[in-house]
């Protein structure tokens, strides 16, 4: 078929496909079309998934799918499909279970060879064009494959019908008959802490993700144990990535991985949902804390995504590249020469010595990742200076670089808008605004929810997973729905307006009706009416993102709280045993779940406080809470007129729950019952302090 120079990926919205255009490869998007013709040709599918700022997929892309003789060798023999993963993550959960049934490991690009009808029989992930290092090349795969398939297509088939089969059972949970959920915790805690790195945080050795899920159990762990070395683990951690090349130093926000164990050298991507999550990290641990820092990176963190990564109409870009210029990193590294032609000799000596930028540098070809060797205090009183002079000198020096760097070509910026990230990012800023008061996070955190309900959502009322240029396409995954309930949670308990609690509660409903498993519990991560794929996963394993059930099952506990249905905390008590038996094998894969164990176990209060929130003391009883740590709590505020109306609708239990004698009135009400109202604000500050 004919494309002049493109392919069909010409036609698609997806900034990763549009990569892949141009490709000689005559590539087919995941669809009808596709599998017809494998089926009425009889050869296999080569499925390659990948994503926009994916370097490996780039060097794949660039060794083997932009060479005529690949292509010739999957154009004749083969029907080349082509899948961002970010955009059909349904697809992707599938083929990686099967990649790692058959391989042992993961990762993207993930290359997939399977029958007309989708079921596979080989599986991978990089593949040179030919055999380097012990690695397989392409083209004898293809080569082998396809005289296989010429000769010997009964074991292909007898193969690929075990491997599904395989895949299928895996998706089945395991019920535990007796579940000791403290326990659990404990043992969660136990092999976190035993692969701890105390020198430079973090778990295991190289490579080094963020695993922000893994802290924010931690941080829970630590609240209901008093374990010291819990919260010990958390802030060294944090402080790490803060310090090191793995936090963009010059213009803000996280680096996707380490490559070290230092945090030093990063793989130069950045994901929206590394900066939500983290940032949702650093608040909790500020809070538990105290400590300004966490506030500090978490601001940065914001301050990197409303400058980067947010569209004109307020939804949030899904990522950056880590290429520029054809190589890895180039857009964030330095020589001295550079930093001192833009901010002066002085100035940029300090700054490279603080920063670590060397002539020998710390990357390839002599080039430095700017990192923070010491603390401004230590470095102050090193240098002799000021640490108030040496922080202006730094942020100076720091703005000026940023300038100055913006000149430079910039890595791509994957522009598509993801349902699912986007609620994360809209939990993180609404729990910013809620602890660092800065009315910029609260106005992106309502712009971008607004965004969703008028362009990623169909006229069925059913979400839709990516919007990019204009439309607006796939039937939203479980993904979708239980992380936009957690941002529209966050965004009620941070500025109580009852139409973001009502938008979580029907949209919590919607899920049950669309992805709940009726069998055995649990939540499918595709909708009901899905036939195109060969099985419905169903999970509870974190990855660089919490699980999807265990997102839920802590919306529904947190949603229960709040309204007081009963029956949405026995749906979470549901998915809590349709997975028991994988959590009690594998706690530490599971820390998001864990966290749901921790506010189910509680103990936890549910905070009504009745009065106007322009009153003073309102005010004050609403901070009382905010600055406190209660992971197990709840914090609703009932106000009079209309919007009262619609939240004792929504939560019937605070109907006669009333301000007092004319004042602002707090309700606590723990362990099934409720205490007098507060109406004092000091009274509630000095119990919340006794709890």
């Amino acid at each position: 078929m004919e494309y002049g120079r493109k392919n069909r990926l010409a036609h698609e919205k997806s900034p990763y496909l549009l990569q892949h255009a141009e490709n000689p490869v005559n590539w087919y998007p995941w669809g009808t079309e596709a599998f017809e013709n494998a089926s009425r040709d009889q050869v296999p599918i080569f499925l390659s998934i990948g994503y926009a700022t994916c370097h490996w997929c780039h060097v794949m892309a660039h060794e083997s799918f932009e060479d005529e003789q690949v292509a010739g060798i999957l154009n004749e023999g083969f029907i080349p499909v082509k899948v961002d993963r970010e955009e059909r993550p349904d697809i992707d959960k599938i083929y990686m279970d099967v990649c790692q049934a058959l391989t042992g490991r993961g990762g993207w690009p993930l290359t997939v060879i399977m029958t007309p009808h989708g079921k596979p029989f080989f599986a991978g992930t990089y593949f040179p064009k030919t055999q380097r290092m012990g690695m397989p090349g392409l083209i004898d795969i293809l080569n082998q494959v396809a005289d296989l398939w010429r000769n010997d297509r009964g074991h292909i088939h007898n193969v690929s019908e075990d491997i599904t089969k395989a895949i299928r059972g895996m998706e089945e949970g395991g019920h535990e008959a007796e579940i000791d959920f403290e326990e659990i915790l404990e043992r969660g805690f136990s092999r976190l802490s035993a692969t701890f790195d105390p020198q430079w945080g973090g778990f295991g050795d190289s490579p080094k993700f963020p695993t922000p899920h893994n802290l924010t159990f931690l941080l829970r762990w630590h609240n209901r144990s008093k374990d010291p070395l819990a919260i010990e683990m958390v802030e060294k951690t944090l402080v790490m990535m803060r310090n090191g090349g793995i936090f963009d130093q010059i213009g803000f926000g996280f680096h996707r991985y380490s490559v070290d164990e230092r945090w030093l050298v990063p793989h130069f991507e950045k994901m929206l949902y590394d900066q939500a999550l983290i940032a949702i990290a650093c608040l909790e641990t500020s809070r538990l804390t105290g400590r300004g820092i966490f506030g500090d990176i978490a601001r940065d963190t914001f301050t990197y995504v409303l400058r980067d990564m947010t569209g004109p109409q307020g939804g949030f870009y899904s990522a950056e590249d880590a290429d520029s210029e054809g190589k890895e990193g180039f857009f964030y590294v330095w020589r001295p020469e550079e930093i001192k032609r833009e901010i002066g000799r002085d100035k940029g000596d300090i700054f490279c010595r603080f920063f670590g930028i060397s002539d020998k540098g710390n990357f390839e070809d002599k080039m430095s990742i700017p990192f923070r060797r010491f603390s401004c205090k230590e470095f102050a009183e090193r240098e002799g200076i000021r640490p108030e002079e040496l922080k202006t000198v730094l942020e100076d020096s720091r703005a000026k670089l940023f300038k100055a760097r913006e000149k430079r070509p910039h890595p791509l910026k994957d522009d598509k808008i993801l349902c699912s990230w986007n609620g994360l990012m809209i939990a993180a800023l609404a729990r910013g605004y809620a602890m660092l008061r800065e009315d910029r996070y609260l106005d992106s955190a309502k712009k971008a929810c607004a965004f969703i309900f008028e362009r990623l959502m169909d006229s069925n009322g059913r979400l839709l997973h990516r919007y990019r240029e204009g439309e607006s396409a796939h039937a939203g995954y479980l993904e979708d729905y239980a992380f936009l309930i957690w941002g529209l949670i966050e965004l009620y308990e941070s500025c109580f307006d009852p139409d973001y609690l009502e938008k979580a509660i029907a949209l919590n409903r919607d899920m049950k009706e669309l992805f709940w498993d009726d069998a055995d519990g649990g939540f499918f991560f595709t909708g009901k009416g899905n036939e195109e794929l060969i099985t419905r996963s169903k999970d509870v394993h974190d990855g660089a993102l919490p699980s999807e059930n265990s997102v839920a099952a802590l919306n529904l506990l947190r949603l229960a709280r709040i309204t007081g249905d009963s029956e949405l905390e026995k749906t979470a008590e549901e998915i809590l045993r349709c997975f028991s038996q994988q959590v009690n094998k594998h706690p530490v894969a599971c820390t998001h779940l864990l966290s749901s164990v921790d506010f189910m176990l509680g103990p936890g209060m549910e905070i009504v406080i009745a009065g106007d929130p322009e009153d003073d003391e309102t005010g004050r009883m609403i901070s009382s809470v905010r600055k406190r740590f209660l992971p197990s709590s709840v914090l609703i505020l009932k106000t009079g007129g209309k919007k009262g109306d619609k939240l004792i609708s929504l939560c019937p239990f605070i109907k006669h729950m009333s301000p007092q004698k004319g004042r602002p009135s707090a309700y606590v009400c723990e362990h099934f019952s409720c205490r007098k109202p507060f109406t004092d604000p000091e009274a509630l500050e000095k119990y919340l302090k006794s709890m």
